[in-house]
């Protein structure tokens, strides 16, 4: 097998990768120099989640940004700073980047969440769409589902509730009541007992929908669809105080 040698294009890319290297060279040298100027903090959040605003990114920076004016700008950390933000449960990521100027730009996305858990004798907590437990927050309520019951104190004890099965089986409910207009307009709030089955309370009617295990959900809730569009319309939403759909092939209404 034969190879041909082009030195002119072997000489360009020697070339571009000289330049590039004196950029960075250049670049790094010019950063050293450069102080400190503004601190802009953006803060994406595109689904209205005001659980942070600027004040709390500079305090999770921990930063002393009365000092900082002036300070040499190669003395910060980047990396380490945006670690620091990531730990704040209701941030999803940071990212921090500087201008030749001295300005350091700070993106922060938030965590958006799906459901919210309740106890009688305990804290509340919101779950992110990612499983992430999230402290509720005194200057922000987000109108998501629901989730009651003894099997909850569990989740509270996790970084994620997805890092149990029973927790990754909570999540894929939730996600389908949320993908479906219908489920999402009529389920109000899910209960989780001690033996891990799910009851469902409807923002419409009175009934409890024993939903068992949170498994199998296409063939429960397309049964419990029909259930909904064929038969109460029929006999009143009223009608009945108990659906379950907890077996295969059946819907027990009492």
């Amino acid at each position: 097998m034969k190879f041909k040698f082009n030195v002119r294009r072997e000489l360009r890319i020697i070339a571009a990768l000289l330049v590039l290297f004196a950029l960075i060279a250049f670049t790094e040298r010019m950063k050293d120099d450069v102080t400190v100027s503004e601190i802009q903090i953006t803060i994406d959040n595109i689904h209205e989640n005001h659980y942070l605003d600027e004040r709390d990114v500079l305090k999770l920076m921990r930063l002393n940004t009365q000092n900082m004016r002036g300070a040499a700008l190669s003395n910060l950390n980047f990396s380490e700073i945006e670690e620091r933000i990531r730990q704040s449960p209701y941030v999803g990521d940071a990212e921090l980047y500087s201008d030749l100027k001295g300005n350091i730009m700070v993106n922060v996305s938030l965590r958006r969440p799906v459901a919210r858990i309740i106890q009688s004798d305990g804290p509340n907590a919101y779950i992110a769409e990612d499983g992430t437990i999230m402290p509720v927050s005194d200057r922000f309520f987000s109108r998501v589902v629901l989730i009651s019951g003894e099997f909850v104190p569990r989740f509270l004890k996790l970084d994620k509730i997805t890092e149990i099965e029973e927790g990754k089986q909570l999540m894929d409910m939730i996600k389908m009541i949320r993908e479906d207009a219908f489920w999402n307009a009529q389920v109000a709030q899910i209960d989780i007992n001690a033996r891990k089955r799910a009851v469902l309370y409807p923002q419409v009617g009175d009934e409890m929908i024993e939903f068992g295990r949170p498994l199998d959900l296409e063939k429960k809730f397309k049964k419990l669809k029909i259930f909904y569009k064929e038969i109460l319309p029929r006999v009143g939403w009223n009608k009945y105080n108990r659906i379950n759909v907890e077996y295969e092939g059946q819907v027990v209404a009492e």
